[in-house]
């Protein structure tokens, strides 16, 4: 995984959470293949606290729906977004 160089703490913070989201669910997906043993690494980590688990659950599913819809958008992401530098509306060429 590259880190990113830019954006505000909520973009990697969503980063971090979907690709947790991904590899548990790759590693559900290995473990129906390679003998159906429980390889879910969110349930082996905090399957005594049901409660937590499911938090987890919640934030990486709305993780996934903010990068689905675009992602962060504040002035600090936009501007990654825009190739490093801010963009100002205020000045037009014509």
């Amino acid at each position: 995984m590259m880190a990113k160089s830019c954006g505000c703490l909520a973009s990697k913070v969503l980063d971090v959470l979907v690709v947790i989201g991904a590899l548990n669910w790759g590693l559900v997906g290995l473990g129906g293949f390679f003998g159906g043993g429980n390889w879910n690494v969110v349930n082996l980590l905090f399957g005594s606290w049901a409660w937590l688990e499911w938090l987890i659950y919640v934030l990486v599913g709305v993780a996934g729906v903010i990068t689905l819809v675009g992602g962060c958008k504040c002035s600090k992401c936009k501007a990654c977004n825009n190739g490093g530098m801010m963009k100002n509306d205020s000045t037009t060429t014509v």
